[in-house]
């Protein structure tokens, strides 16, 4: 058996090897899904915060590349979190990461550009129109991941659409 986590984390047992801790330090969004006010929202200002910082573009193929890898990364590391009591754990937030970044595709990477993916995507993402409420009901670590990917996918059409007609 592995040592159990400090602090308030003692409460999800113990951690079995380092493989357990790579997935709950990817699937909690780096510890920000521990947040005890909106844990999507503070992963959400996370995901914008590194996004932010990476040396690289709303049209860059790097950022495609760090969806992908993050989406297929997020359904293992989010799955290990998955317990009979809570299938979608709140704490969970790495979807909020992958969803927000693809929100960003495309977008110039400007305050009000990245504000505006922030708000649409927070709104898409608790309202999650059809067929994303749905997608949630897929097993595991995927429905976790699904809703928030379709979700993205909706504030990317949406922003990019607004940006085309209305500043291009």
């Amino acid at each position: 058996m592995g040592k159990p986590l400090p602090g308030p984390l003692q409460s999800w047992g113990p951690v079995q090897s380092w493989l357990d801790r790579l997935a709950w330090l990817v699937g909690t969004g780096f510890g920000s899904g521990l947040s005890p006010v909106a844990p999507g929202t503070a992963g959400s200002l996370v995901a914008l915060a590194i996004y932010l910082l990476l040396p690289i573009s709303g049209d860059s193929l790097l950022l495609y590349l760090l969806i992908l890898i993050g989406f297929l990364l997020g359904i293992w590391a989010t799955g290990r979190l998955v317990t009979e009591e809570e299938k979608d754990p709140g704490r969970a937030v790495w979807d909020e990461f992958i969803g927000l970044w693809v929100t960003c595709l495309l977008l110039p990477k400007t305050w009000p550009w990245m504000a505006a993916a922030f708000l649409c995507f927070r709104a898409l993402d608790i309202i999650k129109p059809w067929p994303a409420r749905r997608a949630e009901a897929l097993p595991g670590g995927l429905g976790i991941m699904a809703d928030d990917l379709l979700v993205g996918i909706y504030g990317a059409a949406i922003l990019n659409a607004a940006r085309i007609l209305f500043w291009a």
